[in-house]
């Protein structure tokens, strides 16, 4: 049924199986949380990380960016579910985003995270 509605919406259809945090949440919190463990280890900057991600992969915005627009509050959250439900070090978030979150640095949103809106 939903694939036929989203077919005749002329839109890609993907199947995933049901499972915590669907396709896109958890890949995109797993790139989001290694961009911030590499600001956190000093790495590369924000800035850097994300114009990596843009030019080297095409991705139209980089992962801190992203994480900024979604909301670090938001971010932390999936990351926490997911880290429950599935376990694995990868969805254990980082210090930094704990941070920001605890200090209301939530991204686009308040105004900083990451970045300066």
């Amino acid at each position: 049924m939903a694939r036929s509605v989203g077919e005749r919406m002329g839109r890609e259809i993907i199947v995933v199986k049901d499972s915590p945090g669907f396709a896109t949440s958890r890949l995109g919190v797993v790139l989001g949380l290694e961009a911030m463990r590499m600001v956190e280890s000093g790495v590369a900057t924000a800035e850097d990380i994300d114009r990596a991600m843009e030019h080297g992969y095409r991705h139209q915005m980089g992962p801190l960016r992203t994480s900024d627009l979604v909301g670090l509050d938001v971010r932390l959250a999936v990351a926490d579910h997911l880290y429950k439900m599935l376990g694995g070090e990868q969805y254990n978030a980082p210090e930094i985003l704990r941070q920001k979150v605890a200090q209301g640095k939530l991204g686009k949103k308040t105004g900083e995270g990451f970045y300066t809106w």
